[in-house]
């Protein structure tokens, strides 16, 4: 196991922090988290596989530590923030690696690989949706917000950005909630808190929109490269569906599909697990 270091790379004027572990000449594995996390999620993970893999870690633009410019420089779109990690991605060579995605981190690593398919050796989808069947009734409200962008239907989903939904989100479809550490929770709260966060947030869960109105282009990819796929999949997330884990085997019929008694954050409950489903599944 190496020490993870933290470090900051400067993109095109924009400082994005990352955790780092693993040495330079094993294989690379990028990881990318969601809503409303930051690198931190990825804290028992990585130390399981540092002695295996080199493992970089960044923190979205607008989350955790890296900059969160102001909205009138920086438009928060899910296309800009891939672009960002994109470029992230060549400031510190990871020129061909495996990228692990979760929730938003689905739509960045995807845009990653239509764009750049020679870079990419394998997709780990933690959560991570491409298919309309995997979202839930719970984005109801996301997506009256998409079909009409109105001041009245931004504020009703200020609900989302709430302390007590970060903790649900954690806590929710977990048989055993002494297993999630709070931790996690305040310092997401604690990031969600800082002024202008909010706005930057509901930016997003408008723009959302289009990662789904993108869901065809990452489909034709996954047919015509066949990527080496794993979905694991917390099954009690109340977002993202079981059947959406189920639908890559459509596209990719040698995906593997594993299901965890868990919520949406299953690295939170599971990171030992998932650990072992990567190791084995990037060794064969």
């Amino acid at each position: 196991m190496s020490a993870i270091q933290y470090r900051r790379a400067n993109v095109d004027g924009l400082n994005v922090f990352y955790r780092e572990a693993g040495s330079a000449d094993k294989p690379k594995l990028l990881l990318l988290h969601g809503y409303p996390s930051s690198g931190h999620m990825f804290r028992d993970l990585i130390p399981l596989l540092s002695d295996r893999f080199h493992i970089i870690a960044p923190d979205l633009p607008g989350f955790g530590q890296t900059d969160m410019a102001s909205r009138d420089k920086f438009t928060y779109s899910f296309e800009n923030i891939a672009n960002v990690i994109d470029r992230f991605t060549e400031v510190v060579g990871f020129d061909r690696f495996a990228v692990y995605v979760f929730d938003y981190g689905a739509p960045t690593g995807f845009r990653l690989a239509v764009k750049h398919p020679e870079r990419i050796t394998a997709i780990i989808s933690q959560n991570g949706n491409a298919y309309e069947e995997g979202l839930s009734e719970g984005w109801n409200p996301i997506q009256a917000y998409w079909k009409n962008p109105s001041a009245e239907n931004r504020e009703a989903l200020r609900g989302f950005l709430a302390p007590e939904t970060t903790r649900w989100q954690y806590t929710h479809g977990v048989a055993d909630e002494s297993l999630v550490s709070p931790d996690g929770i305040a310092l997401d709260n604690y990031y969600l808190a800082r002024k202008g966060a909010d706005e930057i947030q509901l930016d997003l869960f408008l723009d959302y929109k289009s990662n789904v109105a993108l869901y065809p282009t990452f489909q034709a990819y996954f047919r015509k490269y066949h990527p080496r796929f794993l979905a694991v999949w917390g099954k009690n997330d109340p977002f993202f569906l079981p059947p959406g884990a189920e639908a890559f085997k459509r596209d990719i019929p040698d995906a593997q599909v594993r299901f965890l008694d868990t919520g949406h954050f299953a690295l939170e409950t599971h990171a030992n697990e998932i650990a072992e489903a990567i190791s084995s599944f990037l060794a064969a």
